[in-house]
């Protein structure tokens, strides 16, 4: 053989990835008669680099995708680009770049990076959402949406900015003000698209059931955002007229602790009031200048407005509560009206202790009956109390009561009602998919003929004028009606991004060019089998990803109603941080480290090291993929990516650690540099190797990444240490399977020298003999009145006696004993003799 001692990872990453691009190792066929498996990662947002968090989510994507190959699957790991998005606008803003380009340039520059970490992924389906191929199918199907009454038009309050003349999102709005511009953000009525997601809440509710493999916090996350709870409909009468206020609440067993009655901004009461109050109209424009979203009106200040109005309590017609009109009320939610709780609600606590109102206890734990409510509202379970007929109950036991006699009496209706809304799905945006629909002034709002689609976005378009160039485009929105032929007008909307995300591993399973994906074809390759990504998308991706599924199972389109069987998602890559003394952020190639200190290699003041974070480029925390795998190889990297952390959790990014792996693949090439002529069986080493072939096959099923890498590892030191043998040759050519997952391009290498043909991406995963499984020694524990003295390996399955007599015969033990006499002998086979003195 042709000893080498040294690795090259630089010319053999290029070399084994150029042998699989020219087979086209990798590709899927969906006509194959093997089993199918489908390994997918949530496709990148093309912002212009990779980074090392990218590298992570692929590399473990990457080992269960070859790992399904060496099963004997045919493995479906394809790759594309979620396109579409603010991030082009604004660099088409600031830099003066058409959206398009500036995605297109991104995509090309982290495909080239991705394919320099070997990645088996199946590039002959790459898809960018931004492109007509994609998006016109995309529209096809919100028009079969829209046929099935699946989507639909309304009005609906938005966020919206003055001075860039946009939509803003709720996390847009900073204080108030738009997150760009600046200007105080408005809240105004526009008709909107929507999608009826929540004509899917039970099934999407009951399906997480179904999702055994699921993280069981990803479940909780979507069951909460569903939020199905039971509670009372009922509506309070307000005092000296004949208007009703009609609530929704969840926890009708704390009636008798209610203090207030408190109604959004723009419910109907607020409005007419504002109408002839002048304060009430400044308030209510006060209201509108704030935070949007439920997450932000739990952290603000709570703000009221007392209308004057009082609403009459249902149990008892001389207990009037006053009315005010709060900011944390939203009309999108419920009935645009609450109950004001404060003694088991923060929010309304916090309100109560703002404007003096009465807080009373109603559920109290046993023992603390008397116990004051002071400035945290009580949450707990409990009995209920100071309230009438219901004392002494348990809650659900009240609710059912309150809910009983609201029926009975014909005042309230026992309801269920859901957290979850209907998507809006419009953005004021030119880069996304067109919403296909257009406006005639005689025909409504009519669709687009398919045969019309794509509708595609125009290329000649200017950002010098903030707003949506679609609106003001002198020819594109300008079209006939296809239903009268008289001139109409386009929808100038977009589609929200996640839409785009919502199906994309359906086009990536099945690509004719006309309809969106073939039936038949889809049903080869779904559900996907192992779906990766960051716990971020938790809720409104997956969510967003399960119902398109379900819908268009409903309409005939599939028949998969779960997109994704199994679901893993993986910890963060994390890195140091530095500022200087102004607070300016450093990254790690301006810092270096001098004894104790850090300094500013530039300048040589003193750098301030911060904690170790998320990578971010924000931070300036991050790592260059290019430059670590130019120095280091792909297979180093991705040997890093996997081992030491577990995959779930976050990984510490480390220069001495990737330096360690490094030494790693170069221990390996020695191994397979290291087979010579030799005969004779090694028993144990046979042993180790089916156990770790057995062991490994497992974690990686387990997703336990970093415990295949730690057998691997000691699996290379039992190789090393063994003396030439047949069974030694035999666990080298195995060693260079069980890495191939790992490090492919090292195993390619390395199977050229050991078997001169073939590619061992194409190899099998290595076959268990079972019967190397079961260890035939053991190890025997030897005490002396419970104290470890001495351990025996002996065969497995020992008989008592001889255990004994093995025992007594070590020098150590009978230098332990001294002469002293033995009352009793106490033996568990195959774990150890006690005796007792």
């Amino acid at each position: 053989m042709n000893e080498k001692t040294r690795f090259n990872p630089l010319a053999a990453d290029a070399r084994w990835q150029s042998v699989w691009d020219e087979r086209q190792s990798f590709k899927a066929d969906s006509n194959s008669p093997k089993k199918k498996a489908y390994v997918l990662e949530m496709f990148p947002y093309p912002s212009g680099r990779i980074h090392i968090g990218h590298v992570r989510n692929y590399t473990m994507g990457d080992v269960i995708a070859r790992y399904r190959r060496m099963q004997g699957f045919e493995v479906l790991h394809p790759m594309g680009w979620d396109a579409f998005g603010m991030p082009a606008e604004n660099a088409a803003m600031e830099k003066g770049v058409h959206p398009g380009g500036w995605t297109r340039d991104n995509i090309a520059a982290m495909r080239k990076q991705l394919k320099r970490l070997g990645f088996a992924l199946d590039w002959s389906r790459e898809l960018a959402t931004c492109e007509p191929e994609y998006y016109g199918h995309e529209q096809a199907l919100f028009l079969d949406l829209y046929a099935a009454g699946l989507v639909y038009r309304k009005e609906s309050a938005v966020n919206w900015d003055p001075v860039d003349q946009t939509v803003l999102a709720n996390e847009q709005v900073i204080d108030g003000k738009g997150w760009r511009s600046g200007a105080q953000v408005e809240r105004r009525k526009l008709s909107q698209w929507f999608l009826k997601i929540t004509d899917f809440a039970d099934e999407l509710l009951e399906g997480l059931d179904t999702l055994e493999d699921w993280p069981e916090k990803v479940r909780s996350m979507q069951a909460n955002w569903i939020g199905k709870s039971q509670g009372l409909t009922f509506s309070f009468t307000l005092s000296g007229s004949a208007g009703t206020i009609p609530v929704y609440s969840t926890r009708p067993d704390t009636i008798f602790g209610a203090s207030f009655v408190a109604i959004a901004a723009d419910h109907p009461l607020a409005v007419e009031l504002a109408a002839s109050n002048v304060e009430a109209a400044a308030f209510i424009e006060r209201c509108k200048a704030g935070g949007t979203t439920a997450a932000e009106l739990e952290t603000a200040e709570k703000l009221g407005f007392d209308t004057g109005h009082k609403a009459i309590h249902p149990f008892d017609p001389t207990w009037e509560l006053p009315v005010f009109i709060a900011n944390f009320v939203l009309m999108d939610y419920g009935t645009g009206a609450v109950m004001g709780v404060p003694a088991h609600d923060q929010r309304d606590l916090d309100f109560a202790r703002k404007y003096m109102l009465p807080v009373t206890r109603v559920v109290a734990a046993e023992g603390d009956e008397t116990a004051p409510i002071h400035d945290e509202a009580y949450t707990g379970p409990g009995r209920i109390i100071n309230s009438s007929f219901l004392d002494g109950m348990a809650a659900e036991e009240a609710k059912a009561a309150v809910i009983a006699r609201a029926e009975a009496e014909g005042w309230g209706q026992g309801t269920t009602v859901w957290r979850l809304r209907d998507w809006g799905v419009s953005r004021q945006r030119y880069w996304g998919t067109p919403i296909p629909f257009i406006h005639c002034d005689d025909c409504g709002v009519v669709p687009v003929p398919k045969e019309q689609l794509p509708v595609t976005l125009p290329e000649d378009v200017s950002f010098d004028i903030p707003g949506n160039p679609l609106v003001r485009h002198p020819a594109w929105k300008h079209v006939d009606c296809p239903k009268c032929g008289k001139a109409a007008v386009r929808e100038t909307d977009t589609l929200d991004t996640f839409v785009d995300s919502s199906w994309y591993f359906l086009r990536f399973a099945s690509q004719p060019s006309d309809k969106p994906f073939d039936r038949e074809e889809i049903a080869k390759w779904l559900p996907v089998g192992q779906y990766i990504g960051g716990v971020e998308h938790a809720i409104l991706h997956l969510l967003y990803a399960r119902f398109w599924t379900r819908a268009l199972a409903r309409i005939g389109k599939l028949e998969v109603t779960e997109p994704f069987a199994s679901l893993f998602t993986q910890g963060m890559v994390t890195h140091q941080t530095w500022q200087d003394a102004n607070g300016k952020w450093l990254g790690p190639d301006q810092v270096e480290k001098r004894g104790e200190d850090w300094i500013i290699t530039e300048t040589g003041e003193a750098a301030i090291a911060g904690r170790v974070e998320k990578m971010s480029k924000s931070k300036k925390n991050v790592v260059d993929p290019d430059e670590i795998v130019n120095r280091y190889g792909a297979d180093a990297v991705r040997w890093f990516m996997l081992s030491d952390s577990p995959p779930e959790r976050d990984l510490p990014w480390s220069e001495a650690g990737i330096e360690g792996c490094w030494r790693f693949v170069q221990r390996l090439w020695r191994v397979f540099n290291s087979v010579e002529a030799a005969e004779g069986q090694d028993k144990a080493l046979d042993r180790k190797l089916h156990q770790s072939i057995d062991l490994i096959a497992k974690d990686i099923e387990a997703l336990a990444f970093n415990k295949a890498v730690a057998r691997l590892y000691e699996l290379t030191n039992a190789i090393e240490k063994a003396e030439p043998s047949a069974s030694r040759n035999v666990a080298i050519r195995a060693l260079a399977k069980l890495v191939a997952p790992m490090v492919p391009h090292l195993a390619e290498e390395a199977w050229e020298i050991l078997e001169g043909h073939g590619l061992i991406a194409d190899a099998s995963w290595p076959e268990v003999d079972p019967a190397l499984l079961v260890e035939d020694e053991v190890t025997i524990a030897v005490q002396i009145k419970g104290k470890l003295r001495d351990t025996l390996t002996v065969a497995k399955g020992l008989p008592n006696e001889e255990l004994e007599r093995l025992a007594l015969a070590s020098d150590k033990v009978q230098r332990s004993l001294d002469g002293a006499a033995i009352r009793k002998v106490i033996v568990v086979p195959d774990r150890l003799v006690n005796l007792v003195v």
